[in-house]
């Protein structure tokens, strides 16, 4: 098929794709097989944008083909170290391949031209005829680009490349079709401005805020895989502000518009909205339970909100309500429980640090610090979150606080290196408990165990006759029958 451009390839960007083939020599491997037995087989998507944007080159690459699936499957035997028929139902077909530059993972669909039915929160797949058709549902222009292979011809049949430059993203057909199609392109939307920077064309933001409410439609687990990209993406903020402005951030995660308190000249309080996006971007990109919990860790503000009569406004105990909120919110979106947990303990503990510049702490403190945090990666969680909550325009303030929060640090890796705090436990376990006051396993062998913890956050280390000689005073207040 001839390519339609609305401006010429450069002549770097001729040989770019020209050249894609050597740089995924796989590609041509899977092109001559292909048509060898009659079938098209194009490069697509992601592949094709990223080689045009002078991206490093990608593990994993999609193929769409006019190949049926089970065509697909006998090509790819002989050939894929392994194959994988599980979205043989949506037309994919996965491959593994490995040589001499390392291991790739293959997609290769046929085409298709499926669509949602209103209500429904999968497609109805259907398999189209040719690649423009097949284009034609992708989400956005730049993402409908495509190169035949084994000999290399560009497809471009919607002016992907042009809006690819200049940086927009607009769909191949009109966004009120495109996103009844599909309405997850939605927040698709939202996910490009985030990881690339792009602006939204204006038709396609105006679509996505009058049918925002197709969203519903949706999965929430394929809506929360795409709240993760936004989060760990480069410019995560411009992604958040899109599904807010556009009220698709009100269709599953309403806390997030919440945030938009209104403010008055009498009553003065920092812009929560704006402090979170602030906040989400001074964490670091690869951990998305450490973007999770930044971005829900003021949630619980609204809810506390109190004004006094001096002009100011507190939000007292804003953590413990937030900290129940994000637990429900993330179990709409169905994280697995172990996110779950770790979000909402993060927004539970974020205020701990605050307080530690203005008074001395005790080790007893700091231990406690440490294992009320949990494990050392929630650790470095938590403090990653301190510093990154401190979003003040006071430099002198801000540099202070962040001496602080190194302070701290400094002190919690002096204390492990003579503590082990990361193996916080009582200096007897259970069974030498039962054995010293003769108890059978129950309630209060972990009464016993509990306090000799506490005993153990509060002196530091113990050796086992001072924890013995603990424990028979224990025993003794409690009136316990030894056996």
């Amino acid at each position: 098929m001839a390519a339609s451009l609305p401006a010429p390839l450069s002549a770097a960007q001729s040989r770019q794709l020209a050249e894609m083939v050597a740089v995924y020599p796989v590609a041509l491997q899977l092109g001559e097989r292909f048509a060898a037995a009659g079938h098209e087989l194009y490069l697509v998507g992601g592949t094709v944008r990223d080689t045009l944007l002078n991206r490093s080159e990608q593990p994993d690459l999609d193929f769409a083909t006019s190949a049926r699936p089970e065509q697909t499957e006998k090509l790819l035997k002989g050939w894929a170290d392994a194959v994988w028929m599980t979205g043989a139902a949506f037309g994919t077909v996965s491959a593994q391949k490995t040589d001499d530059r390392g291991g790739w993972t293959v997609e290769i669909t046929t085409f298709r031209s499926d669509v949602y039915a209103a209500g429904s929160r999968h497609p109805e797949v259907t398999y189209g005829d040719t690649i423009a058709q097949d284009l034609s549902r992708r989400d956005f222009t730049m993402n409908a680009m495509a190169v035949r292979v084994p000999e290399p011809e560009f497809v471009d049949p919607y002016g992907g490349l042009k809006d690819l430059r200049d940086m927009v993203l607009r769909t191949p057909v009109a966004p009120e079709q495109s996103f009844a199609d599909d309405p997850l392109r939605m927040v698709r939307l939202a996910r490009f401005a985030a990881v690339l920077g792009a602006t939204p064309a204006p038709e396609a933001l105006a679509a996505a805020t009058a049918m925002a409410s197709r969203l519903d439609d949706i999965s929430r687990e394929r809506v929360r895989v795409e709240l993760d990209k936004i989060l760990t993406a480069e410019h995560a903020s411009l992604g958040l502000d899109l599904l807010v402005e556009t009220g698709l951030a009100e269709r599953f995660m309403p806390e997030l518009p919440a945030l938009r308190l209104e403010r008055d000249p009498l009553h003065h309080h920092k812009d929560v909205y704006r402090h979170t996006l602030a906040v989400v971007e001074n964490t670091p990109r690869h951990d998305p339970v450490l973007r999770l919990a930044a971005l829900l860790h003021d949630i619980g503000k609204p809810a506390t909100r109190e004004f006094h009569a001096d002009g100011k406004v507190s939000f007292h105990h804003h953590e413990v309500v937030g900290a129940r909120m994000a637990q429900r919110r993330l179990r709409d979106l169905k994280y697995p429980n172990e996110v779950v947990d770790a979000v909402r303990d993060l927004v539970f503990l974020h205020l701990r640090f605050h307080g530690y510049g203005d008074q001395a702490w005790t080790d007893s403190a700091v231990r406690r610090y440490v294992r009320d945090a949990g494990t050392p990666e929630q650790l470095w969680r938590l403090n990653q979150l301190t510093r990154a909550d401190i979003t003040t325009q006071n430099k002198a303030k801000a540099r202070r606080l962040q001496a602080g929060v190194d302070a701290l640090e400094e002190r919690i890796a002096i204390l492990e290196e003579q503590e082990e705090l990361s193996k916080l436990r009582p200096a007897l376990d259970g069974n030498q408990i039962m054995a010293h006051l003769g108890l059978s396993p129950g309630r209060l062998v972990g009464e016993a165990w509990n306090m000799l913890l506490e005993e153990r956050l509060e002196r530091g280390p113990m050796s086992d006759a001072e924890a013995y000689a603990v424990l028979d005073a224990w025993a003794a207040e409690r009136g316990v029958e030894r056996g």
